[in-house]
């Protein structure tokens, strides 16, 4: 019997087409949109980590109380932190610390810089991945800093050719040859970074330097460190565990960290990756959503229209005496044919989406290669395809079982009654699509508006004409400082004396790449308030002529000069945030101030100017306090918190700015520093332009986003606009036919089409606004300098919504004002 209904179900559809088509596509669209969506929230926020038993996996950093380091307020590890961690706790089956870095990857072709990160002994078994082939490093050969290395299955594959034999063999890293002991899995990753640009190609021991294992560099919190849970374990026991592991480490600090204090944090591991993703995330997918309820809605209302037209056949069905639940069983089915083949060609749509789609997908989101369509998508997809079938046939359905035999029947072809009962339910249908229309509509305005004073944000620098690169120089080769000093002072020389170069400087911390930096420091004479933060600032080491090559306005005093060398008066720049802080009002040139807390023994420096604030990472971030020293005054700067085998300025950007196009230097940068050391990649060559751009990418990619499925919404609500005045507009043919041959002007029938129309829009547009006004809360933290309750994005969301209700019913409100009376009345 089902297989009987069904093949009439798809008969009575295929007499349709154009209905069919259109239905079909409409759901396509819109269940192909929220599967692509969907696949994203999953890949990211719903599927479990990529390790064996991943709920046990956890992170565990320090939140240094007193130090507003943004964001979650963590700080990450030092390297005390990690031995003492790894040594005192019982609550782990393992853990380790790691940090990402870079190398110097060559003898495999030619040199070039990867993404690595260095690992304790404890990591790779608290992941519990086995590896593809060979194996893990071991704690032993962390603590004899043995030259290991696991190399990821994307490097063993471009690098290495895939060589079967590649255990065993050599490769070199910053010039000292490791060998390779292990090959990982070709899905496995750790870090689980966002994005796709720092995912690491290689994993070493963590080998703690002396540098880093001595008195001074136990105020580094730049590590972090992971780890498993034993069976049984929760994480707030984990946490009680390591706080009093904290507590002995902080009664073990040096003197000149007597003032600062640590608690222990440990959260699971998916949650630390997913957090900030979490919200973006989650918005796309109530945007897409919200777009399928309005295709729901203008399937709904079509069917509606195909009920009614086909309310004379039901009549005459239920006359002859076929049962309720058999005509209910048909509409259904039709319903769920549409629906599920419009699933069908929205999950293959979704999927090219997705092929096309993952690299423009912004560099905040984590796990980015894991998103794709897999079996939990593609069951989401059938489910959500029946489901709105369901949903979208049941209205329909039940209105046209309440057809009233005896007066359809009565009414014959009469178009004047039919279906005048259904009228409010395509009405509200329609309303509620404008309504959710324009609650897309003001959030892709207030997200416009977002970025376009994002845009006009003042950097403080000039990114035109400026070409940037990183480099990293091996500790084998440049073992002294010496030798790094040399390259650097060689570099600057022979990249001004380039055609085109205006100026040309370095430094260890360029805007818009992404770094986060902080620094302790005290200002001379400066009390700070009883409990106030203490104050860190970004501390850029630059040479040469740097801030000029940025075009970082001076506001007080002068740059550096080459008389700022290391053996003269420690100085430094101020930016203005640092100067209105502490010398609101006055000229901050004369004044001193050292790194590090008051209890370090650090020498003072002075002040020689101010310059503007520089926006470190997007235009829309806030601002920070920012300090600039010269590069060959850190040794002496720090004063005892140097080590004397410390090498300093051995690696960070180059910035040039140039009389041509940034691009048109390329080659000739790249040929420069291979003319000082043939082996040195250079790393992230790019105009500042470009940089900025990218920095900019995570809030145009929300604005572009939302804005698509604003503009889908509009066009699916202008759609059901003109299908119910068109449609109301058909059945009222007659009743236009004897006004006019009563004498009513043509302009009255627009007037009356175009009234209706805009009654419909004005209903949508009131609900729409309340609704906007109530999703205020989930786009506060998406904009930029712009209310949600902007008046301007809020008025013209509205009147473009009525000036598309009225486009909208245009061509059938002239379709009825030129009804022939004659042949309308004749018809019947």
């Amino acid at each position: 019997m089902l297989f009987h209904d069904l093949r009439i179900a798809i008969r009575h559809l295929l007499k349709a087409p154009g209905f069919t088509a259109t239905a079909v596509l409409m759901l396509a669209l819109g269940i192909g949109a929220t599967t692509a969506i969907f696949s994203i929230v999953e890949g990211v926020l719903l599927r479990p980590l990529p390790f064996p038993q991943p709920e046990r996996l956890v992170a565990l950093s320090d939140v240094l109380q007193g130090a507003d380091l943004g964001g979650n307020g963590e700080a990450g590890v030092t390297v005390p932190d990690i031995k003492a961690y790894t040594r005192d706790t019982h609550s782990f089956e393992s853990l380790g610390g790691y940090r990402q870095t870079g190398y110097e990857l060559s003898g495999v072709g030619d040199p070039v810089q990867v993404n690595a990160t260095r690992l304790s002994g404890g990591v790779f078994p608290a992941l519990g991945v086995p590896p593809l082939m060979g194996r893990f490093f071991t704690q032993q050969e962390d603590d004899q800093q043995e030259q290991v290395v696991v190399v990821s299955y994307l490097l063993w594959q471009s690098r290495l050719h895939g060589n079967p034999g590649v255990l065993g063999t050599k490769i070199l890293l910053d010039r000292k040859p490791f060998v390779v002991v292990g090959v990982m899995p070709r899905n496995f990753e750790f870090p689980l970074v966002p994005g796709q640009l720092n995912i690491s190609e290689l994993w070493v021991p963590m080998s703690f330097t002396p540098q880093e294992s001595s008195a001074p560099a136990a105020a580094n919190w730049s590590f972090s460190m992971v780890g498993r849970l034993k069976p049984g374990i929760t994480a707030a026991q984990a946490q009680s565990d390591a706080e009093q592991v904290a507590q002995a480490t902080m009664r073990g600090y040096p003197a000149f960290m007597s003032s600062l204090h640590i608690r222990a944090v440990v959260r699971s591991l998916h949650e630390e990756t997913v957090e900030q993703a979490r919200q973006l995330v989650r918005t796309l997918f109530l945007a897409i959503v919200v777009v399928l309820l309005i295709a729901c809605a203008n399937l709904a209302g079509l069917m509606l229209v195909r009920a009614i037209r086909r309310r004379r056949e039901i009549a005459v069905r239920l006359a002859l005496g076929a049962p309720a639940s058999v005509l209910l069983r048909q509409a259904i089915l039709e319903s769920l044919v549409l629906s599920v083949t419009g699933g069908v060609l929205g999950l293959i749509l979704a999927a090219i989406a997705l092929r096309i789609g993952v690299s423009w997908l912004p560099e905040t989101l984590p796990r980015v290669h894991e998103i794709g369509i897999d079996w939990q998508v593609m069951l989401f997809a059938i489910v959500l395809a029946v489901f709105t079938g369901m949903v979208c046939g049941l209205a329909p359905a039940f209105a046209a079982l309440r057809t009233s035999v005896n007066d359809a029947l009565k009414e014959g072809g009469r178009t004047g009654m039919a279906g005048g009962h259904h009228a409010r339910l395509r009405s509200a249908l329609v309303i509620g699509e404008i309504a959710i229309a324009l609650v897309l509509l003001v959030a892709s305005g207030l997200l416009l508006r977002s970025f376009e004073k994002m845009r006009a944000v003042d950097l403080g620098f000039r990114p035109d004409h400026i070409l940037t690169g990183s480099y990293s120089l091996p500790r084998q080769q440049y073992a002294t400082q010496a030798a790094t000093d040399e390259f650097n002072r060689e570099l600057i020389r022979r990249v001004q004396q380039l055609p085109g170069v205006k100026s040309v400087g370095l430094t260890s911390f360029l805007p818009a790449a992404g770094n986060n930096s902080n620094s302790a420091f005290v200002v001379e004479g400066y009390i700070p308030p009883q409990g106030a933060n203490m104050s860190l600032a970004t501390v850029p080491a630059v040479q040469g002529d740097y801030l000029p090559a940025m075009g970082i306005p001076l506001l007080h005093g002068r740059f550096f000069t080459p008389a700022d060398n290391a053996d003269a008066q420690l100085v430094a720049i101020v930016n203005h945030k640092i100067a209105q802080h502490y010398w609101p009002g006055s000229d901050p040139v004369g004044k001193r101030v050292r790194v590090g807390t008051a209890e370090m023994q650090t020498p003072w420096v002075t002040i020689v100017g101010e310059v503007a604030d520089v926006k470190e990472d997007s235009p829309d971030a806030p601002d920070k306090e920012q300090y600039y020293v010269p590069a060959e005054q850190i040794r002496r700067s720090i004063g005892a918190l140097a080590s004397p085998a410390d090498v300093f300025n051995n690696g960070g950007y180059i910035a040039l700015r140039t009389a041509m196009p940034p691009e048109q230097m390329v080659n000739l940068l790249r040929a420069t520093v291979r003319s000082i050391d043939p082996q040195l990649p250079l790393d992230q060559v790019q105009s500042m332009e470009h940089a900025v751009s990218e920095s900019e990418a995570p809030r145009r990619f929300n604005t572009a986003l939302i804005s698509a499925f604003a503009l889908a919404a509009v066009l699916l609500a202008a759609l059901g606009i003109y299908s119910v005045i068109a449609f109301s507009a058909a059945l009222r043919t007659q009743e236009m036919a004897i006004r006019i041959a009563l004498g009513s002007q043509r302009s009255g029938i627009l007037r009356l089409i175009f009234s209706s129309a805009a009654k419909l829009a004005v209903a949508g547009c009131a609900i729409g606004l309340l609704g906007a006004a109530a999703a205020s809360h989930l786009l506060n933290s998406f904009l930029f300098g712009v209310s949600p309750f902007d008046p301007l994005v809020l008025a013209l969301a509205a009147i473009s919504v009525l000036i598309l209700a009225l486009v909208a019913s245009l061509l059938p409100a002239q379709r009825a004002a030129s009804i022939d009376p004659m042949k309308a009345l004749r018809a019947d």
